[in-house]
């Protein structure tokens, strides 16, 4: 896609007026399902679909829920005893309102960042998802109020829902990204909630083994982490349509974070995505894989060249929340395999209309 074809600096307005519709919401609903707004509001508008975004979230909106009530305040001298509390989602929020309008968003973003890192998983890696949405934004647009505003949110609920791995094994290296992914070892019982799934993890493949030599390259890392887990969802993905979407999306908003964060912080980075897609991947991939064409008619079947507009129109009328996430990062890495697994996303979920 072509930058002409990208629209992050929304002249239009829409993207403040729905961050701030979404603000009178929570970050979950029915228990543990996290808000999807935000993030699908931002790349709708980011790839020129900001026509839509209002009426998506017109559909979305029944689905939320108010946010729960204060229990206390977070402060810089208490926050380590509300760490991983949802209770306390209001009083993170309220803390991170208070800190990005005090100081530089990026200032506490360097604070917060290697904090809330060790808790990568939390709500099933959408903590760090909404965070790497809203940086993004803000470095490509405007800091406006409500753009800052959901920085705070998207931490607010990453310290809320902060939920460390296991201590995991390093288990024999793997040459690549693609080949750690393919060594994950699947968790032996693949039914009940992410959190029961994750307690079954024991150890990953050492993967990239050597540390990296320096931010440039642990970043170059990340890519190749994105690149391997987008690409093998065409063939996996079928196990858990909706899971393993973040097994891509979760690194991809680390590395889009990256820019906004101190050199030194990019190799933990790299540690806590590879965390992120394997615990995912473990979790919820197939015993076996799954040609990208083996559900379709032969018809169909015949490779079609797509472009990434076109790829990202349909994520678009699908609707889905984490159809169009999966595409919007499909097209970051842009590459025909990443298309034909984004096309495998919109046909895998189920549209939203």
């Amino acid at each position: 896609m072509t930058d002409t074809q990208r629209n992050p600096t929304d002249t239009s307005g829409t993207l403040d007026e729905a961050l701030e519709r979404i603000h009178l919401s929570g970050p979950e609903r029915d228990g543990w399902l996290s808000n999807h707004a935000p993030m699908a509001i931002e790349a709708l508008v980011r790839h020129g679909h900001a026509q839509v975004a209002h009426r998506w979230l017109d559909t979305y909106r029944p689905k939320l829920e108010d946010m729960p009530g204060s229990v206390a305040p977070v402060t810089a001298l208490n926050w380590q005893e509300a760490l991983g509390d949802i209770s306390r989602v209001a009083d993170w929020t309220a803390f991170f309102e208070r800190e990005t309008a005090d100081r530089p968003w990026r200032t506490v973003l360097a604070e917060w960042w290697p904090r809330l890192l060790p808790g990568i998983a939390a709500g099933a890696t959408h903590g760090v998802i909404r965070v790497g949405h809203a940086v993004r934004t803000l470095l490509e647009g405007e800091e406006t109020a409500p753009r800052v505003r959901e920085l705070a949110h998207a931490l607010g609920y990453w310290a809320a829902r902060h939920q460390p791995l296991p201590a995991l094994e390093r288990l024999a290296p793997a040459p690549d990204a693609a080949a750690a992914l393919d060594r994950v070892p699947l968790i032996a019982d693949q039914d009940g909630g992410i959190r029961s799934r994750f307690e079954q993890l024991t150890g990953f493949p050492d993967w990239p083994g050597r540390a990296p030599s320096g931010p440039e390259a642990a970043r170059a890392a990340i890519e190749e982490l994105v690149r391997a887990a987008t690409h093998r969802y065409a063939t996996h993905g079928h196990a858990d349509p909706i899971m393993l979407v973040h097994a891509a999306t979760a690194p991809n908003a680390v590395l889009r974070t990256l820019p906004a964060l101190p050199g030194t912080l990019w190799t933990p980075s790299l540690h806590a995505a590879w965390a992120a897609s394997a615990a995912v991947t473990s979790a919820y991939g197939p015993r076996e894989a799954q040609p990208a064409t083996a559900h379709l008619t032969t018809a169909q079947a015949a490779p079609v060249a797509q472009h990434p507009q076109e790829v990202f129109e349909r994520a678009s009328a699908h609707g889905d929340d984490h159809t169009i996430k999966f595409a919007d990062t499909a097209l970051d890495v842009g590459d025909a395999a990443a298309l034909v697994a984004a096309g495998r996303a919109i046909e895998l979920n189920t549209p939203a209309w």
